[in-house]
């Protein structure tokens, strides 16, 4: 099975590591210091009980011209920098190749294969000016729920910090062989990959917690654990995702638990540094438009007042003007 991965960083690594060592022909996709180290040493990953596993793709490079037609490709950038790759990406693809994207917040396909009253809308906030749209057949697509959470430490060496479940599912809700069968690899490789056919249910799941916890730490430079232990803080993330969960269910998702088992959810992580404050912390763009604007958007489109998050937006879209042109 051949497998590119489009954003060899913490969680695309992670996967390329896995993948590879369960036998799969693994192209990884990098850049920097980081691709050197890959070329020179293999791709390592590290766990805190000193557990360490080392990985030699088939090929690491920039060039996706290098890497020839895949069966997948998975899609681990952040979704932000999407646009700028979807053209490029199309080297990979051959007649049957999927596209699986392990990303956060509301996906660009989100309403393609929908269903519903809004089917093929184009969500401006992920798609501005439609052009992932464009390059992208609908067909291919495979969408990725991510829940671990990993970090590069030095180049060429990825952290494990916890989980290790990716959901996969097509937006159509079928079960479709090709997602069974990389389930089946991804099982192998030691990792969780339950196929499900309401993929939209667990990205709002999974979104819950991060549309407000990642922008409150961005803004505060507080840990999960503090916004919690916080009231007044605690008190914002609630009401952001009760604001989420009205505008969800307007949408046909349905939440399988309640808001206080999910904070207690992100609580039991720990004292964990959200993705968005090391983003703000690094001077780089943050995946507040797919996290949270997408959400405010989807507000708008149904009708449904979000005004905890639609000020939260605009605080962080602020800061991150800020930060990026300091």
């Amino acid at each position: 099975m051949r497998i590119c991965i489009v954003g060899a960083g913490a969680i695309g690594g992670l996967l390329g590591v896995k993948l590879a060592l369960a036998g799969a022909e693994v192209t990884l996709i990098a850049r920097g210091a980081h691709l050197a180290a890959i070329q020179r040493d293999g791709l390592a990953l590290t766990y805190d009980d000193g557990r360490r596993e080392v990985a030699h793709p088939v090929l690491a490079t920039d060039d996706m011209r290098a890497a020839g037609a895949q069966d997948y490709v998975i899609v681990a950038v952040k979704a932000q920098s999407l646009a700028g790759l979807v053209e490029p990406m199309r080297v990979l693809y051959g007649p049957d190749t999927a596209v699986v994207y392990a990303q956060n917040g509301i996906p660009w396909w989100y309403f393609q294969q929908h269903g519903g009253p809004y089917e093929g809308r184009r969500i401006a906030t992920v798609d501005p000016g439609g052009v992932i749209a464009a390059a992208t057949e609908i067909e291919r697509v495979i969408g990725c729920v991510v829940y671990p959470a990993a970090e590069i430490t030095r180049p060429g060496v990825i952290r494990h910090i916890e989980g290790n479940r990716f959901t996969l599912g097509e937006p159509n809700g079928e079960r479709s062989e090709r997602v069974i069968r990389l389930s089946r690899l991804m099982t192998e490789a030691g990792l969780k990959a339950p196929p499900r056919p309401d993929i939209r249910n667990e990205l709002w799941l999974k979104l819950w917690g991060n549309l407000s916890f990642n922008p409150i730490s961005a803004l505060t430079r507080a840990t999960v654990d503090r916004i919690i232990a916080d009231p007044l803080a605690r008190t914002l993330a609630e009401r952001m995702m009760a604001e989420a969960q009205t505008v969800a269910e307007t949408l046909g998702i349905r939440f399988p638990v309640s808001i206080e088992r999910r904070i207690k959810m992100a609580e039991d992580i720990g004292a964990h540094k959200t993705s968005m404050l090391q983003d703000i912390e690094a001077g780089r763009r943050t995946e507040i438009d797919a996290l949270v604007g997408a959400v405010a958007e989807l507000g708008r489109l149904t009708d449904t007042p979000t005004p905890h998050i639609d000020a939260v937006y605009a605080n962080v879209k602020l800061l991150e003007q800020v930060v990026i042109t300091r």
